[in-house]
């Protein structure tokens, strides 16, 4: 029961909310910055991921916990062909490998919700943001520099 006497498909509700919440500050921040992958994708992969787990929580049968581990394989695995559609390859360049992980951790963030791993969710939707936005400073410093050694090459 997920608080006394409210009903039962209360706590799966409340399960897809904050996985679509704790997406929301990625979503945010990568719309912002003018990135084709963001409001819309971020929540929509946690909400469908921790609800893909949801759904084998009520799977009939003795064995959920297999039921359950085929699902996350299965999320996985989709979800890295959603980001792997992020990818883009100019000559050289690769550019979308970071988005690609995010949209990868999003949905081990959602998976993690649903199975009521709440310090596991925020601790990943609080990393991918750390990861996707305080770092962006350092990464254009690197990448200036590699420039750099590379013209004097």
């Amino acid at each position: 029961m997920f608080i006394d006497g409210s009903p039962e498909w209360l706590e799966p509700v409340f399960k897809v909310a904050v996985a679509y919440l704790l997406a929301f500050p990625t979503a945010w921040f990568r719309e912002k910055e003018g990135h084709a992958v963001g409001l819309r994708t971020f929540p929509i992969v946690a909400m469908s991921s921790c609800g893909f787990l949801l759904l084998a929580q009520g799977a009939p049968g003795p064995d959920t916990t297999a039921a359950t581990s085929r699902i996350i394989q299965g999320l996985m695995a989709g979800i890295g062909f959603i980001g792997g559609g992020a990818i883009l390859k100019d000559g050289m360049t690769v550019h979308g490998t970071a988005t690609a992980a995010s949209i990868w951790s999003t949905g081990a963030m959602g998976a993690a919700v649903a199975l009521g791993r709440y310090e596991i969710a925020f601790i990943l939707a609080l990393l991918n943001v750390f990861t996707m936005e305080a770092l962006v400073p350092m990464k254009r410093r690197l990448d200036e520099a590699g420039k750099e050694d590379s013209r004097r090459r």
